[in-house]
């Protein structure tokens, strides 16, 4: 094994350094340590198998921040899940990966096989003592825990709509975490802003890359301009921020807002990042790095660090070099590499790749070389800097949230006065990309767009309701009688004006 694909190794945070921050507490890293030997010891009493899945069904908090990150530091796998979840899906995700315990906010587990663990007995008012007695095991747990192990479960849409489920290793994060300091590292006693969902890679691992730098988290229960303008503006101890376009956009249209000095970068991923943002960055003097990634690559795996006002060393639209030792290719159909400049699938392979989805009918999207087609789009220029033009084919990407057109489809399509629906993604200057349906009514049914969003309102998540319906007489089909979303993406300006 070559230098580059050895495990990256971090050194344990100092215990006097400061792990974590919200509006009203702040906790060193010997609070992390102390919540550790509690957690083992309470774990253990409920007769939990450690090296079981814990499910994490809670809104974000403090504890939810600690929880993350000793499971991390202790190896036990976690299934974060969203606490807007149905008792449907909820029940569903927990069977599928056989979860025995979760630990919530809810008032009780829609299955009653699981135990559920109220979040409220791990306060850490109570869990944090000065008369804290360590327990010599729990430095046994820590020292047994290997790379290869998993670390966490999680869930994420493609095109057809069906959850898939992505088992990440320690190694990912490691190798990410290692890649990542060449454009972003916040110093001891300095924060990483964390304002993203505690059940998405994206906001995990703003924790657990902080955790391997020894630097600290300053963590918000939901995400307000106005509050961080005035944190990126004056307090120096904010070294770097997670964000998507959206969040991005609605703090740059304060036309006040300024970065101070010791601020390294915005971090920037979730979604299509539009060069006009690019370029109002670079003449505000707002540091970012466009990245991209997904689930399945832990997180960022490629990086464009956009840092100098009227920098044009790096192309404004690159999402940067893939991160080594981590390779890309561009490929036709025939799976046949491609030039420089020349469009196609984009395929990945290296450490940061995960080895599969937990659904072993999906692992066709694995060639025998154990390339992995990530189903995204775009190019590499001579320098070997990639350029995305299409995320997953057809999944529409709004405000940071994957939206599977399929699953608004059948949504529309169950109301009695549509007979068919298209759903597509139209560029967004606010979510990056918003929610389009093109839709055929049934009969002499009356046409009222805002009525149509009401009924949607049980069955979608606000986020999927289409933001724009739009009727017409029929819609554009393939040869096979599929709809041609490319077609109705080349008729949605000519539909719009209608």
């Amino acid at each position: 094994m070559n230098s580059e694909q050895t495990i990256p190794t971090f050194n344990d945070p100092l215990p006097i350094d400061l792990f974590l921050e919200s509006e009203d507490n702040a906790y060193l890293y010997d609070d992390l340590r102390q919540f550790e030997h509690y957690l083992l010891n309470y774990l253990a009493d409920a007769g939990h198998d450690y090296d079981s899945p814990l499910a994490l069904w809670a809104q974000s908090s403090d504890e939810l921040v600690f929880l993350i990150a000793a499971c991390w530091r202790l190896g036990i796998p976690f299934v974060p899940l969203d606490p807007q979840l149905t008792d449907a899906e909820f029940i569903k995700r927990v069977q599928q990966l056989k979860v025995a315990t979760v630990i919530t906010d809810k008032k009780s587990a829609p299955d009653s096989s699981i135990h559920a663990i109220d979040i409220q007995d791990l306060d850490l008012t109570n869990v944090i003592q000065p008369d804290f007695e360590p327990l010599d095991w729990v430095k046994e747990r820590r020292k047994s825990v290997q790379p290869d192990q998993i670390f966490g479960y999680f869930f994420t849409s493609g095109t057809s709509g069906k959850p898939k489920t992505v088992p990440l290793k320690r190694r990912q994060l490691l190798f990410a975490a290692r890649a990542s300091i060449q454009n972003i590292k916040p110093n001891r006693n300095r924060f990483w802003l964390l304002c993203l969902p505690l059940h998405h890679v994206g906001g995990i691992s703003v924790i657990l890359r902080s955790v391997l730098y020894g630097a600290g988290v300053f963590r918000m229960d939901r995400f307000d301009e106005d509050i961080i303008s005035g944190y990126l503006a004056n307090d120096h101890r904010f070294e770097a921020a997670s964000l998507v376009p959206t969040m991005l956009k609605r703090i740059l249209a304060k036309p006040e807002v300024k970065i101070h000095d010791d601020f390294q970068a915005i971090l920037l991923g979730g979604g299509p990042i539009d060069t006009s943002m690019v370029e109002e960055c670079f003449e505000r003097g707002v540091p970012i790095i466009a990245s991209y990634g997904m689930t399945e690559s832990g997180a960022q795996i490629a990086a464009n660090p956009l840092m100098t006002i009227g920098d044009l060393s790096r192309p404004k639209k690159s999402v940067g070099k893939l991160f080594s030792p981590n390779k890309v290719e561009i490929r036709n159909a025939d799976n046949e590499p491609l030039e420089a400049e020349t469009s196609g699938q984009i395929w990945l392979k290296g450490p940061q790749i995960f080895d599969g989805y937990l659904e072993q009918g999906l692992n066709q999207a694995f060639d025998n070389e154990g390339w992995f087609n990530t189903g995204d789009f775009g190019y590499l220029n001579k320098n070997q800097e990639l350029f995305i033009e299409a995320r997953r084919t057809d999944l529409i990407i709004s405000g940071g949230e994957n939206i599977p057109p399929q699953e608004v489809e059948e949504a529309l399509r169950g109301l009695q006065s549509i007979q068919e629906a298209a759903v597509i993604g139209v560029p967004d200057k606010e979510w990056g990309q918003k929610v389009v349906a093109i839709v055929v009514l049934h009969g002499d049914s009356a046409f009222n767009a805002a009525d149509i969003q009401d009924q949607l309102r049980p069955s979608l998540r606000s986020f999927k309701i289409p933001k724009e319906i739009i009727p017409t007489d029929h819609l554009p089909r393939t040869k096979t009688g599929k709809i041609s979303r490319h077609k109705i993406k080349e008729l949605y300006p000519k539909l719009s004006r209608q």
